[in-house]
């Protein structure tokens, strides 16, 4: 009871609205179905050979990356309530698009305008959670939206294998409803309070509304921050990538224990999260859990090469989602807490800009290297540089916070 109750005063102090981003994330990546069955659908259903598979699975990565960088520059413009409105209800229509042109080059580009308009809510709503979290819960609230996220793609991808056996074009049915669903709620919720901020803005001085402040691509020292933020991205999101082919073709594992590892490690970060970052902002300084953060990814990596079975890998994979805790949440913070109030978005979007160049550089990286060198060679070369990382992660971020 006491562990029950000290799990639950780790959400003490989050704020409603922090609370109704987090449902809104939640039934948003719930519905997101399509991309994990994406290759499938393409290499199964259209016949899509792996090459041209690839190129349409990278220009997701492009959106990716453009929406990011339009989804910072548009919320500092017109407001985060404005831009996560709209990709909602944009990118709802799309998803019921895509089944009517079967071509490569249709694909490829209904794919990219997907992932564009999908990833300029990401920057929007990381600054609504700034605008509604208080300052001492920030990380908290941002750990709390992350949990939505996990707990969505832990939903999606299960409902969306019942529903892909049945008929792949259930898939895009289902993520229309959930964008839709999810633009309706956060409409209801937030027009009104939106309003009210909106109101509260225009009363402040003159001064205070004309401050822009600094841009991110003019401030060195975050963008050598988000330079090492994607470096550890690459690094680590073979999570989705050269992990589960390690566990097919060196550990042996069938798909259903590889579905059992990856679902466990999204069952773990949802049990832990709010936890250890709990515990970790009462005990260390942002720039030490980072270096932790870094240094613990590497571990995971590095203990593959010592071991194969089933208890080694789900003991490998719980220390990469410990790193993932100490990490994603904290990096966003930085993030925050370096922006001022007429930049968060551009801030917001550089952030989103780092981790979305891994989602284009990770695949073709890590097989690149298992094909050419081997698995053991990818997992020590991935511990060196998020060793480096863990460094310069710690000197750069000490440098960029305020000291207390």
């Amino acid at each position: 009871m006491k562990l029950f109750n000290s799990y639950i005063n780790t959400f003490k102090g989050l704020s409603k609205e922090a609370w109704m981003l987090s449902i809104v994330m939640l039934i948003n990546r719930s519905g997101s179905m399509v991309l994990p069955f994406l290759g499938v659908y393409m290499t199964d259903h259209l016949k899509f050979s792996l090459e041209n598979a690839g190129i349409v699975l990278s220009f997701y990565g492009i959106g990716s990356v453009l929406g990011s960088w339009l989804g910072g520059y548009l919320t500092d413009k017109f407001g985060e309530y404005y831009i996560q409105t709209w990709s909602l209800f944009l990118s709802a229509p799309i998803f019921l698009i895509i089944p009517f042109f079967p071509s490569v080059e249709m694909m490829a580009v209904l794919i990219f305008l997907q992932s564009t308009i999908s990833d300029t809510f990401r920057p929007a709503n990381s600054v609504a959670i700034t605008k509604y979290a208080r300052p001492e819960n920030l990380t908290k609230a941002f750990s709390l939206n992350r949990m939505a996220v996990n707990l969505g793609f832990s939903i999606g991808p299960a409902l969306g294998g019942v529903l892909s056996g049945i008929s792949y074009n259930f898939l895009f049915v289902f993520n229309f409803i959930g964008a839709l669903v999810a633009g309706i709620i956060y409409v209801i919720f937030f027009r009104k309070r939106n309003k009210i901020f909106r109101e509260k803005k225009k009363s402040e001085t003159t001064e205070v509304i004309k401050k822009t402040g600094k841009s991110p691509y003019k401030d060195y020292p975050f963008l050598l921050y988000s330079f090492l933020c994607t470096v550890f991205a690459i690094c680590f999101f073979q999570f989705f990538n050269t992990i589960p082919l390690f566990y097919k073709d060196v550990a042996k594992l069938s798909q259903s224990t590889i579905g059992f590892i990856l679902g466990y490690s999204g069952f773990i970060i949802v049990l832990l999260e709010m936890p250890l970052v709990s515990i970790a902002e009462r005990t260390l300084k942002i720039p030490q859990i980072l270096f932790l953060g870094a240094v613990l990814a590497g571990l995971s990596y590095l203990m593959l090469v010592f071991g194969s079975n089933i208890l080694w890998l789900i003991i490998s994979m719980t220390v990469l989602c410990v790193a993932e805790i100490w990490a994603l949440p904290f990096m966003s913070t930085v993030t925050a807490l370096r922006s001022e109030n007429g930049n968060k978005g551009a801030y917001m979007g550089v952030n989103g800009i780092a981790f979305s160049f891994s989602f284009i550089i990770t695949p073709f990286l890590g097989t690149y290297v298992v094909s050419r060198f081997g698995f053991d060679s990818l997992w020590y070369g991935s511990f060196v540089v998020l060793a480096i990382s863990a460094v310069l992660l710690y000197i750069i971020v000490k440098k960029m916070l305020p000291a207390k």
